[in-house]
């Protein structure tokens, strides 16, 4: 006959689980950090500053995005993909002026907006950078660089085509033009209106030459 003894199921302890489950989004914490370091570049911002944004402890940010220059890497990527998505149809424009006035446009859309800083990402925090920041710098040059150079190589392709006059330099109209936009960038971050910024948008392309 089976005794209560005999009946009982020996049951194997489970391991518990290692770490706790993030109790956090990370695209929304992203999109927090973003805010704070367009805001105030990378130096200036304070790791406080990030994880109160962000909701997060120290730990969790360290786990889940690594050191403040590669959680700042990473929104530079968001800014890239979403606040500067016009710059790929930006390029495939069919002209030169096609090309300069989706930039402009999208520049002007960009820091006339009611919920994001008025100032490039990439320029407050190359300028802001001490040498003690040297890598940060870097990365925002070798970005912008990668970005000028597609501009270049598109107004090589205008000028091969007819598109702009003898005498225009690709590489000089595209300083020209970052040197515009980089003024709107200024100019918005220092108050000005948006009917400001669109006469200066519309003073460059009325001036642009060629077709």
């Amino acid at each position: 006959m089976e005794t209560i003894e005999d009946s009982v199921v020996t049951v194997e302890p489970v391991a518990p689980t290692r770490g706790r489950p993030r109790q956090f989004c990370p695209d929304q914490a992203l999109t927090a950090a973003l805010q704070v370091f367009w805001a105030r570049g990378y130096e200036g911002a304070s790791m406080a500053e990030l994880t109160e944004a962000m909701g997060i402890t120290k730990p969790s940010l360290y786990a889940c995005f690594g050191n403040k220059e590669a959680l700042f890497c990473k929104a530079l990527d968001l800014y890239e993909r979403d606040k500067m998505a016009y710059v790929q149809k930006a390029l495939e424009a069919p002209s030169a002026k096609g090309v300069a006035e989706q930039f402009l446009r999208g520049a002007l859309a960009l820091q006339t907006g009611t919920t994001d800083p008025r100032c490039c990402l990439g320029v407050i925090s190359a300028v802001a950078c001490t040498t003690q920041a040297d890598s940060i710098k870097h990365e925002v040059m070798a970005r912008q660089a990668s970005s000028n150079q597609a501009i270049i190589d598109r107004f090589r392709r205008a000028k091969a085509e007819g598109d702009l006059p003898e005498g225009v330099e690709p590489e000089a109209l595209q300083s020209y033009l970052s040197a515009v936009l980089q003024g709107m960038g200024v100019q918005a971050s220092s108050g000005a209106s948006p009917e400001k910024l669109a006469q200066l948008v519309e003073t460059t392309l009325a001036l642009w030459p060629g077709r």
